[in-house]
């Protein structure tokens, strides 16, 4: 879950001074927040994971003004770094991780390749901000508790993804089952997909021949004893 102290400072520090940096746009009420935070201090364990869940459900919340304000991949890369996850833009061989140091520049001059989402809150309701990215082509969801096969059936409906995709991989998402391995069968053009450690899948052999049917050049890596 997204526990970065950084991400507090920023939230804290900007909306106070009520600068308009996509920080202070994360959070409409920050007296809400504050409020929160009190309550999760002083409450036991089981209200605290209640806060964090409400956190991480704050951070997906789809700004639809921003998208237009930024485009599509600059509002999804704050999006992702913001849950945890980094992204790597077309041109550039490192990761982006820190979302104070995403590159600057003109409308639309940086395209995301590639989602690392090892361990972050990404949520289906943030799904929406995947829509306009147009060059995709990785993807990796590892260990990310949020992930379920509804997130799996909304991405594969993109259609600029189906088309762009041709390298995923899902790790220890708890939340998968075999439907939302079968959903990537709409990913035409994925070349190489690796289950791991996935205890949601009960039928293994039916849903590896389902999208080894659907999608003869996909080479299927599997670690699922």
């Amino acid at each position: 879950m997204c526990r970065n102290p950084a991400v507090f400072v920023c939230l804290s520090v900007r909306a106070s001074r009520g600068d308009n940096s996509p920080c202070a746009l994360w959070l409409s009420d920050m007296r809400l927040l504050s409020q929160a935070v009190k309550f999760a201090v002083t409450h036991p364990e089981k209200s605290r994971r209640h806060f964090w869940g409400w956190l991480n459900a704050v951070f997906n919340k789809v700004d639809y003004e921003r998208i237009k304000a930024v485009g599509p991949d600059r509002a999804a890369a704050e999006w992702l770094l913001r849950c945890g996850a980094k992204v790597r833009f077309q041109d550039f061989d490192r990761w982006h991780h820190d979302y104070n140091a995403l590159p600057t520049g003109s409308l639309g001059r940086y395209k995301i390749q590639a989602i690392d989402a090892t361990e972050s809150c990404i949520m289906y309701k943030g799904f929406d901000y995947l829509d306009g990215l147009k060059h995709l082509e990785e993807v990796k969801f590892n260990k990310c508790i949020y992930i379920e096969d509804a997130c799996l059936e909304r991405l594969t409906s993109i259609e600029n993804l189906q088309e762009s995709l041709y390298m995923m991989e899902v790790v220890s998402c708890g939340n998968v089952t075999d439907k939302g391995i079968i959903a990537l069968h709409k990913l035409r053009n994925l070349e190489y997909l690796f289950l791991s450690d996935l205890p949601g899948i009960k039928d293994r052999q039916t849903t590896v021949d389902r999208l080894q049917t659907a999608l003869p050049r996909l080479e299927i890596q599997l670690d699922l004893d």
